[in-house]
């Protein structure tokens, strides 16, 4: 009876928490991926995944990472903050030149479970107008600030023409807590999959240990056989029914 209690007990934390956040109404999960509104990561055998970097631009991070990518040739997708785009524009249109992918992560990453669907759209609205007009393309996907989802978020994402991006739940990097750089290449090494949708970031505070932790990852990735990709690419190449155009 003992084991029956804990096997509940986790059951219930590993469905309530994500990334320090705590999620609301996680059990629609399987219900967002079935419509194909939200995406954790793709089903399929195929050796790729999807490299996803979270609250940049930034000066000094982002055009590190860059040329660490173009180094291992490859993709990723950039959620950018709307903010840092009019601030370093020229950093995300290094990116779309480099054939990355970039995508929606609010504009002024203000945080609140509390937030209207208004005001939801709003953000949204205002970081694709600012992308659009430093790159000339729209991007496809959005992803809720600290990984949080409910109804409202994939409603209001729903209704901007966005697909909500989430990250494989066992491919969080865990680089936003500074871990050492070794430590945050584990997290995402040890487990790996075909379909991952790995959760790192290029903004948002001190990012050398993310930088000293690709030097690790990529290479180990790329002599393990797998490709990484962009979200748009990694949906396309497992044929999930569906994908925006990434125009």
């Amino acid at each position: 009876m003992k084991k029956i209690w804990i096997i509940v007990i986790l059951f219930i934390t590993i469905t309530l928490f994500d990334n320090g956040t705590v999620l609301s109404k996680s059990t629609k999960r399987f219900e967002f991926e079935k419509t194909g509104d939200a995406i954790w990561n793709a089903r399929t055998t195929k050796k790729i995944v999807a490299l996803t970097f979270d609250d940049g631009p930034d000066p000094l991070y982002t055009t590190q990472i860059l040329k660490l990518l173009k180094k291992y040739n490859a993709k990723a997708t950039f959620f950018v903050i709307g903010e840092h785009v009019g601030e370093y524009p020229e950093i995300v249109q290094d990116e779309a030149k480099q054939g990355h992918e970039i995508a929606n992560h609010t504009y002024s990453h203000h945080f609140s479970a509390n937030l209207s669907k208004k005001h939801l759209l709003h953000e949204m609205e205002k970081t694709e107008k600012i992308i659009k007009e430093t790159t000339g393309l729209s991007p496809a996907f959005f992803r809720p600030i600290g990984g949080y989802y409910n109804k409202q978020i994939i409603q209001a994402s729903r209704e901007a023409g966005y697909r909500v991006i989430i990250w494989t739940w066992n491919q969080d990097s865990r680089d936003w807590k500074e871990l050492r750089a070794s430590k945050i290449a584990e997290n995402i090494l040890s487990d790996t999959m075909p379909g991952d949708i790995i959760l790192m970031h290029d903004g948002g505070g001190d990012r050398s240990r993310t930088v000293k932790a690709l030097e690790i990852i990529l290479p180990q990735l790329k002599k393990a056989g797998y490709e990484m990709v962009t979200v748009s690419e990694l949906l396309m190449k497992t044929e999930y029914d569906g994908v925006p155009f990434y125009q």
